[in-house]
């Protein structure tokens, strides 16, 4: 039995706009301390040490005038009154600052700020000849802004209100997006309605979601996460969940198996998608509901309705079939062939590929992308398959390229009693158009593309061992470089000088003779070998990336270019300054060897 989902999103422009525009997150600001403040701490009973303290936590719960409270010390004898620097002093305890986080408030916003409710917001497109309000959210719904009215007289209603121009290329890619998530994640079966919704049938796979009602809560949970509202219907045909999901009056509404006619009879006409010119005419006629069309027949309500208006009605009944186009996810290129003999020696398995991947060039020229990786799979004939892979640096279809890397592979394809069938495809694809070849054939410019060597390289020794080093933006050296696609160019490299070989973790030296704070070490000792230092350079000072981790508020390096008496030159460095303790613990480090 078919049961189709119907996902309705009523504010799709606007809140798409408001998600483009949402500011990222920003960490939650420490606030400042605030010590309680109390011009009159009131009287206390217990005495302590030579007086009282005024507004201590035991103190009675009557409060006593100022009055009161020094006709009391005026009778204690003179011994037992409180000096005058003890009146005036406030002793209530406050929360140390540096003890615990303060907490952001319940209705605080993730970057510590207060959520404040969103501006009214209206999107104006043109209509005809006119402009018109063609989407409004729920707050400019409110101060009477409704779609279909003059952008005019929207503009003379509310003065300060945030028209925007209406986007519906946009609003279109954004279902389209939804639509092909929804193939890959929820159903086979999916297809946008533009211009605010969806549809999902769930024939043979609800039971994959745990059922429909618990896909309908995590269906609206993911819109709501996603910044959209969303309302959602479940019945047997597409007309039934398309008009329920946007005339229903719950949020998620499930239509029992055979129970359409009875969920969709208290609908509105409007539900059954008719044009403007049948809904003017069934208001003529006195139609209002759907149960209002079910008695008349069929002929003299297509002589006034129109023949669409029947079969919309039709349509949403079940009576009329109503096919859900789904959105077309782009298939893998794939080819196959298959032998008419088992095959076994390396020259025929060449020979398969290079015809596979003549084959595969044209198709993935037809679609005009190129491939990142490959994958040939050998059917063996006690029915074992052999897989050997190969990637690419950047995105080719050169079949000579191709042939030259797969074929450093079939010393690892085992064909036993020999090979069937093969088919080779590629599981990652991208974009690649044309390329200008103009400046080179004229001889202006010599293009090198390292790609073809690298994509060899990589093939021979692995593909994790072939990579360039890029700068990043830190101070702390281990994280100042990277490894990146050898293919791309790196950025431009700071002018401080690093060794050229640098430790991914530094390590410890013992034994080391230096004066503080600001000397460079005369005598060390690293990997069981002593080094006698006979000139140094520095101190470098690098503090540490405080806004990372809290070990790193205080921390200081010291880092020093020492030369040995063979003439070895290394980079080490000393955590701490030399004179607070809390910048380090003054240990010296190995980082680096100069060449």
């Amino acid at each position: 039995m078919r049961r189709v989902v119907s996902l309705f999103l009523p504010h799709l422009a606007v809140e798409r706009l408001r998600r483009l525009e949402r500011p990222a997150p920003r960490l939650p600001e420490r606030p400042a301390l605030q010590l309680p403040v109390d011009d009159d701490p009131g009287a206390c009973s217990v005495p302590r040490s030579r007086g009282w303290r005024p507004g201590a936590r035991w103190a009675q719960a009557e409060t006593a005038t100022r009055g009161a409270v020094e006709q009391q010390i005026a009778a204690l004898p003179r011994h037992a009154q409180p000096p005058m620097r003890e009146l005036g002093r406030r002793s209530e305890s406050a929360d140390h600052p540096f003890k615990r986080v303060a907490a952001v408030a319940k209705g605080d916003a993730p970057g510590g700020a207060v959520a404040q409710a969103q501006a009214p917001l209206a999107l104006i497109g043109k209509v005809g000849r006119r402009e018109e309000i063609v989407a409004a959210c729920s707050a400019a719904a409110a101060l009477g802004i409704r779609v279909g009215m003059a952008a005019t007289h929207a503009r003379a209603l509310v003065s300060d209100l945030d028209f925007r121009p209406h986007e519906p290329a946009g609003d279109a890619q954004l279902l389209d997006r939804l639509a092909l998530l929804a193939v890959r994640r929820w159903s086979p079966i999916a297809a946008a309605t533009p211009p605010d919704g969806l549809w999902i049938d769930l024939a043979g796979c609800d039971h994959l979601h745990g059922g429909e009602e618990r896909f309908c809560r995590r269906l609206r949970a993911f819109c709501e996460r996603a910044g959209f509202t969303a309302r959602v219907a479940v019945a047997d045909t597409a007309g039934a969940a398309h008009a329920l999901a946007r005339f229903a009056t719950t949020e998620v509404t499930i239509v029992p198996p055979g129970g359409t006619i009875r969920a969709v009879s208290p609908l509105p006409i409007a539900a059954l998608r008719l044009s403007s010119t049948a809904l003017g005419a069934a208001r003529r006629f006195g139609f209002e509901t759907v149960a209002d069309l079910l008695p008349v027949a069929r002929g003299p309500l297509a002589r006034r309705l129109g023949l669409p208006a029947i079969v919309r009605l039709d349509q949403a009944l079940g009576s009329v079939a109503e096919p859900i186009t789904p959105r077309d996810d782009a298939a893998m290129p794939l080819v196959e062939c298959r032998m008419l003999e088992p095959i076994g020696t390396a020259e025929a398995i060449a020979q398969v590929m290079e015809d596979l991947l003549g084959e595969l060039a044209r198709i993935l020229r037809e679609r005009g992308i190129g491939v990142r990786s490959l994958r040939l799979c050998g059917l063996r004939v006690d029915g074992t398959e052999q897989v050997v892979a190969v990637g690419t640096s950047q995105p080719t279809r050169e079949v000579p390229h191709l042939l030259r890397l797969m074929k450093l592979r079939i010393e690892r394809i085992d064909p036993g009693m020999g090979l069937e069938q093969f088919r080779l495809f590629a599981p990652h694809t991208e974009p690649l158009d044309a390329v200008d070849l103009g400046a080179a054939l004229a001889g202006e410019t010599i293009g090198r593309d390292p790609a073809r060597l690298v994509d060899v390289v990589a093939g021979r020794i692995g593909p994790a061992a072939v990579f360039r080093v890029a700068p990043v933006e830190s101070h702390v050296p281990e994280r100042a470089v990277i490894r990146s696609d050898p293919v791309d160019v790196p950025g431009a490299w700071p002018r401080w000088q690093r060794p050229v070989r640098l430790f991914s973790r530094p390590e410890p030296l013992s034994r080391v003779i230096a004066l503080l704070p600001d000397q460079p070490p005369r005598r060390f000792e690293w990997r069981g070998r002593i080094y006698q230092v006979v000139a140094g350079d520095g101190p470098e000072r690098i503090h540490g990336e405080w806004w990372r981790r809290d070990a790193e508020i205080w921390a200081v390096r010291d880092y020093y270019r020492v030369e040995d008496a063979e003439g070895g030159r290394y980079w080490v460095f000393r955590r701490g300054d030399g004179v607070e303790s809390d910048t380090g613990d003054l240990t010296w480090w190995m980082h680096g060897v100069f060449a």
